[in-house]
């Protein structure tokens, strides 16, 4: 409130500076004619320095000699050649003279002294509206703080539909059936069926449940409300239920229609977890969100569509049949789902002949549709800066990196040293992976620094896994010590370079027992309940159901399974030394091993698959 009254000040000080500047241009001349009195006059006049005088009632505009003005009072009662008779003006010296005499109309006499009030009352006036409009918009702003900021999708610049969303075919199948449901209500309504009241997307981030959101708006053709949660909640309470009565009020006007409600976990999470208790600002939300929802009529079409990336912390009564019927889940792309995404964010890009989407695919597992996005546009970025006029196959590989670990630090200054250490460090891991039947493929080493990574090898699996066996995990636990048993072995000492990888070791053996009840001794059990504080958003406890004999038996099978993968590696390392000298010294030469040039390096020793 005070930054507005601070401006309108501004404003109107500027205004009225603005407006005298232009009163002195317009009324003032920039060299003023100089003041003469009758005397001087006469005695001007009677020396031929007046040539011309101009006569407009009472003032006298003289010119002299040389062409220098001067102005001049008569007396009023009398005229202008008695004035100067009476002053000693010879008549001879006066018929010299031009005297001109203007009429002075009424018309300019009455302007010359309404127009600077008028100016100045239109300067005042046009202040007070300029304020006048500021306190009503204020005042529209109050009456209008409980309606919802809700916003109508006519149309897109770019429309979307199911074609334009690869892969996610039990979602997009899903959701065609509200589109139709949308479309063609009374066939359904004929066959006894209800029309689903709450449709809700849950996946990861970057999954793609706004795009299907746009998608579901393009195809269905109907009045598409988007809002986000978020917005629904203020300070004050009472405002989110308001907000809430609005935003579903207007898709009943537009019915039939779809009201899509964005990260709705934001005013979703399951009641009673808040500080305010029962009257918490967002509880009332929520509460009013599913008054609404079980209001609507049996043949109501307003579909409510939802997206959050945190199913598990929702309210149950938002999740019961009548509100949020249908459950939509999107997963991860496959290999197919992923070529299919980057050719969609391929299309407009000038992809070079050596481009193969699928071999990209296969290099990123993981990858959301958002990040195959990022990668395709990242990719385009590195051709530009290189001068080239084409994506080539090797900007999509060094995108993939950047997006995973960030950009090259090529100009980084190290040693020669830590670089000879960094080489033997990859080298461990690349050959312990090599030797393991079990371990995932080696696609690619390299000692260049990425983000905070020195080095780093990229393995991959061939094919989509869902699931872990346990010699899998303890293969990587092995691969994982490799690079700390390489280091060890060649120069007789350890360096924080392994501290990530011993890291995750750790991680690895510890859920093997306490999660996936992969322990030997401890069997098939899991310890400890995570418990998770619905209003700070995230995990932050584990609860200890076991006691402190268990805890060391944990640690115990834990350090077993570090132990097991160090002497997996260190067997590796010490019986094929000579395959790890020739990946370093590779490594140390060009940098960076490819797939290709990995496997034919190692290929030469004729290695054997080991088993754990």
């Amino acid at each position: 409130m005070m930054k507005t009254l601070y401006k309108n000040i501004f404003w109107a000080t500027l205004t009225l500076i603005i407006v005298a500047v232009s009163f002195s241009l317009l009324f003032n001349t920039a060299t003023p004619p100089t003041q003469m009195s009758l005397s001087d006059l006469a005695m001007k006049i009677n020396a031929g320095d007046v040539t011309a005088i101009s006569v407009q009632g009472n003032d006298l505009s003289i010119t002299l000699k040389g062409g220098d003005q001067a102005v001049a009072k008569k007396e009023s009662e009398l005229g202008l050649t008695q004035s100067l008779v009476n002053f000693g003006v010879a008549a001879k010296a006066l018929t010299a003279v031009n005297v001109t005499v203007n009429d002075n109309s009424g018309f300019q006499f009455w302007m010359g002294i309404l127009v600077p009030i008028i100016l100045q009352l239109l300067v005042l006036g046009l202040i007070f509206w300029f304020f006048f409009r500021q306190a009503r918009t204020g005042a529209n702003q109050a009456f209008n703080f409980g309606k919802a900021n809700i916003r109508m999708f006519h149309s897109f610049k770019e429309r979307v539909t199911f074609k334009d969303v690869a892969g996610l075919k039990e979602a997009k199948q899903e959701l065609e059936e509200v589109v139709d449901f949308l479309k063609h209500p009374k066939k359904f309504l004929d066959m006894g069926a209800r029309i689903p009241r709450g449709v809700l997307l849950m996946g990861s981030p970057g999954t793609g449940k706004t795009l299907l959101a746009r998608a579901v708006a393009g195809e269905a053709g109907v009045p598409f409300f988007h809002i986000s949660a978020s917005e629904f909640v203020e300070m004050f309470v009472g405002v989110g239920a308001s907000r809430t009565r609005d935003a579903f009020m207007t898709a009943k006007k537009a019915a039939p229609s779809i009201l899509f409600i964005d990260e709705i976990d934001a005013i979703g999470r399951e009641r009673g977890a808040g500080v305010g208790g029962g009257h918490d600002e967002r509880e009332q939300t929520l509460n009013q969100i599913l008054v609404e929802m079980d209001g609507f009529d049996r043949d109501s079409n307003v579909i409510v569509l939802a997206a959050t990336n945190r199913p598990d912390i929702l309210d149950k009564a938002l999740l019961r049949p009548g509100r949020f019927d249908r459950r939509v889940v999107l997963d991860l792309p496959d290999i197919k789902d992923r070529e299919a995404i980057l050719a969609i964010h391929g299309k407009g890009k000038p992809l070079g002949s050596d481009v193969d989407l699928k071999k990209v695919a296969v290099r990123t597992p993981g990858f959301s549709g958002a990040d195959l996005a990022n990668l395709m546009n990242e990719s385009s970025i590195l051709a530009a800066r290189n001068g080239r006029t084409s994506i080539a196959q090797n900007d999509l590989y060094d995108s993939i990196e950047k997006v995973l670990l960030g950009p090259e630090r090529k100009n980084r200054v190290i040693t020669e040293t830590e670089r000879k250490k960094t080489a033997f460090h990859e080298a461990g891991h690349a050959l312990v992976a090599t030797s393991l039947k079990d371990a995932d493929p080696v696609h690619k080493v390299s000692i260049i620094s990425r983000g905070r990574a020195g080095g780093y090898t990229l393995k991959l699996p061939l094919e989509e896994q869902h699931l872990r066996t346990r010699n899998q995990f303890l293969t990587d636990i092995a691969v994982a010590m490799g690079g700390y048993v390489a280091e060890k072995t060649v120069f007789g000492d350890v360096s924080t370079g392994a501290s990530s990888d011993l890291k995750t070791a750790t991680q690895l053996a510890r859920a093997l027992v306490t999660q996936y009840g992969m322990s030997d001794d401890l069997g098939p059990q899991t310890f400890g309940d995570s418990q998770e504080l619905v209003f700070l958003g995230k995990e932050i406890s584990t609860e200890r159901n076991y006691s402190e004999a268990v805890a060391a038996k944990i640690d115990e099978e834990v350090k077993k399974l570090i132990d097991r993968g160090h002497e997996a590696a260190q067997k590796i390392i010490t019986t094929r030394k000579k395959v790890l000298d020739a990946i370093a010294s590779t490594l140390m030469e060009k940098e960076t091993l490819e797939q290709d040039e990995f496997n034919a390096l190692v290929g030469k020793f004729h290695l054997k698959p080991l088993a754990i």
